[in-house]
Order: structure tokens, then sequence, then C-alpha cells
């Protein structure tokens, strides 16, 4: 399989990547990061960009940086430079989980942090460590810089808040140092990428939720919060009967009409694997130490 005929642009800033995003607006135009998405896409036919603008080797989209209480994370870091840093285990436990799972080997050596989120495939792995970790997306365009909350970045499938001359440039994430990250998912057996994957992002002070964010992956067209869930956890104690009760609320405020509904699976499958898997992250949270017993 071949892809269409296409220009090739190889940006070597962030500035110079906009400018061709800019000159090139009349076209259809794509970034091409880790290429782990798109070139399978071209080669089918799914997308036949006129033009692509390859961003892989402009140096200031990689990197991690902790600066005071933020984890910066370079839109082209790798997932496999991710969990070489130490650093960002111990400040975005619930991202580093997620990337952990992501592909194999192989994937994890080539694709990107910002390439997953800004591709926003509904079965991605990262979206819903996104909303679970607090992330804001920061995007540069011919205005300036501008900074998106993951909660307002997803729109839908494959559509995110970024513009058609912006990219992707960093993510920031709030530190979770005294925080307990964890990521369960269904992978698909045919491509591993997530039926269902929940990931949660736990304060808990002697045996009991302080604070609790939970997000998840592939069950709508797009990352989403499980507020419910997070409401019934806070206050109680992490153990089987909580964590049961909390989970069985894992569709509550979802629209089961809408749930993604696939080869893979019914959108009422999809429901109830949620209620499991969102299950199966708290109770790995459980076996974890709680931040008190963890500080002594």
């Amino acid at each position: 399989m071949y892809p269409d005929e296409f220009d090739y642009y190889e940006a070597e800033t962030v500035s110079e990547a906009i400018d061709l995003l800019d000159e090139h607006a009349m076209e259809e135009t794509e970034l091409l990061a880790g290429g782990h998405s798109l070139l399978p896409a071209m080669k089918t036919g799914l997308s036949s960009p006129d033009v692509l603008i390859d961003i892989g080797d402009v140096d200031e989209l990689h990197g991690v940086d902790v600066d005071g209480d933020t984890l910066s994370v370079g839109a082209m870091t790798r997932y496999s430079e991710l969990l070489d840093v130490d650093a960002a285990h111990e400040h975005a436990p619930a991202l580093t989980a997620a990337v952990e799972q992501v592909g194999d080997r192989q994937v994890r050596n080539r694709g990107t942090i910002g390439g997953n989120l800004a591709h926003a495939d509904p079965a991605s792995d990262l979206p819903g460590a996104a909303l679970a970790s607090d992330a804001t997306l920061v995007v540069h365009g011919p205005d300036g810089e501008r900074t998106i909350p993951a909660e307002d970045f997803f729109f839908g499938m494959y559509a995110t808040d970024v513009g058609p001359s912006e990219i992707l440039t960093r993510v920031e994430l709030p530190s979770a140092t005294d925080a307990i990250g964890t990521y369960a998912k269904k992978p698909s057996p045919s491509s591993g990428y997530a039926m269902v994957g929940v990931s949660a992002l736990l304060t808990v002070d002697d045996g009991t939720v302080t604070s609790a964010r939970v997000g998840a992956n592939g069950v709508m067209d797009h990352g989403v919060r499980l507020d419910a869930v997070e409401e019934a956890l806070v206050g109680e104690r992490l153990d089987d009967a909580a964590i049961a009760s909390a989970a069985a609320r894992a569709t509550d405020g979802l629209d089961t009409a809408l749930m993604m509904d696939d080869l893979q699976a019914s959108g009422e499958f999809r429901a109830q694997l949620l209620e499991v898997y969102t299950e199966r992250a708290l109770e790995r949270a459980a076996e974890r130490p709680s931040t008190s017993a963890a500080a002594d």
C-alpha cells in the first residue's frame, strides 16, 4: 500500500512549522510527529494530505522538566523517553502508568506524548490520564501561545481545540508526588488500543481518600471524567466495599446511547467494561501504600 503524492517539509523550529501551516492553509496539511497513526492512515487511504510537515526533530518540543510544582513534557517527547525520567513517575504517576501500557516497545520508542493527545483517538491510552492528571495543554500559533485545560481540549473523535495553524508544544501537569496513579484497560485483541481504559489519581491519607480524579477513554468519542466515581470515593476508606460502590457509578452522567459501538464491542458491553475496569484501576490504587504511610 502506497500513500498519495504529497509535499514534504521538515521544520527546525516551532515558528517555522507555524509559518508552514499558515503558508499552506488552503491545502490539506498534516503534522508528522511519531507517525504511528498518520502513516498507516496515509497508506490505507484514510488520510491523503497535500502537505506533510515533519516536526519530530524540533528541539524545543522535546524533553521533560520540573519547574516548581509543574511537570512539563515536550510534545515530541517519546513514550520511552518519558518513562526513563524518574521525575515523571514521581510527579505524574497516572500519566506514566498509562504510557507504560501504550502499544509495545517499538511503538513506545517512536510514538510521542503530544502526537497521541493531538490525534485524539478515543481508543488511545492518554486522554483519560490527561484528564485524571488535571493536565494543561499548551499550543502555539500565529497569535502566540495559549493554554487549554484537558477538559476543554477534546471535542470528539479526532477533534481537539487545536486550531488549523496551531501546534501543541507541551503538556503541563501539576505535581502529584503525594498521589497514587494507576491505569487499567481492556485492550483490543487486534490492535492493543483500549476498548476501555480507566486512569485514576488518588490522594489517600491513612486509608481514607482525600481527593480523587478518574478519567476514561475508549468509551465515548473522546476522553471523559467519571465525576460520580470521584464523588463516591472522597471521604471513604479505600476498601473493597467503597471501591465496588464507586465503580458501580462509572456510567452515571454518561449518555449510554452515545457510547462507542463498533466491531470490537457494543455500547452496552463497553458500559459493563467501564465498571469492571474502573474497579480494577481503584483496586490497584488500594494495593499501593497510602501517602501518609509513604511519608513515614
